[in-house]
């Protein structure tokens, strides 16, 4: 008996490779194919979606759902859920929400330079925290990336590489280091990279996330946008601020 899945985060002949060896236990025989995505199970030993979407868990940044449209795609497609919405990124409000708040931390000084040191150190916060989620899976970060980054796509070694980047950034910004460049490269950075988001919204695949790396897998939403534009506006903004001092 044939039974088949629909598998989201799948973007390579790699995917293909892992996936299989992933999913081989559950059955006597199993087809990972990338166009459609899915898995073809011959005989299988379980049909427990959780304990397969664990094992897919452990290959990278993989769903599989029975039914034929992605396990994310409800959420991105959520218009009048709310609460569903929150729910599944308030996880991400909440890492942003401290960060905001431990950037409070010596910003004393007149309104503009509050706000400007504030900046600063949210920036700080953001690429270290952000950075450090991507580094408890490297190989997963890389492999999630390339899904969508218009680089990564081409060149792997871009998703291995960037969580350095964001740690460079971020440590920058903490020690106040060569702020105009830094402000420069960080507009650059996100810039490019809602480039790549944009071009994942607009082809309307479900794919997630890999801002926190692969320890919450979060859809892919404009709140990926948002968080990367929002990124390079203040990067923009920072810049403005010291050409006209």
């Amino acid at each position: 008996m044939e039974t088949t899945y629909k598998i989201s985060g799948m973007h390579c002949g790699a995917c293909i490779g892992r996936m299989t060896a992933a999913l081989e236990p559950f059955a006597d025989g199993v087809a990972v194919t990338l166009h459609p995505p899915q898995a073809k199970f011959r005989n299988m030993k379980t049909r427990d979606l959780a304990t397969l979407n664990a094992a897919a868990a452990k290959a990278g940044v993989y769903i599989l759902s029975a039914d034929p449209t992605p396990a994310v795609a409800p959420i991105l497609g959520a218009a009048g859920d709310e609460r569903g919405w929150f729910e599944t990124y308030y996880p991400l409000f909440l890492i942003i929400g401290y960060i905001a708040i431990a950037a409070l931390a010596g910003t004393g000084g007149g309104t503009k330079s509050i706000f400007a040191a504030w900046m600063t150190n949210f920036m700080a916060g953001f690429f270290l925290v952000f950075s450090a989620f991507k580094f408890l899976n490297l190989s997963g970060f890389a492999d999630a990336y390339a899904s969508y980054d218009l680089l990564a796509k081409r060149w792997r070694g871009y998703g291995f590489m960037y969580p350095f980047l964001e740690l460079g950034l971020g440590l920058a910004y903490l020690f106040r280091f060569a702020p105009t460049l830094t402000n420069a490269a960080t507009f650059l950075l996100m810039g490019f990279s809602s480039l790549g988001v944009l071009a994942a919204l607009r082809s309307k695949r479900a794919i997630t996330c890999a801002c926190l790396g692969t320890v919450l897998k979060l859809p892919m939403s404009t709140i990926t946008l948002v968080e990367d534009l929002g990124m390079a506006a203040m990067a923009a903004a920072m810049l403005l601020a010291s050409g006209h001092n």
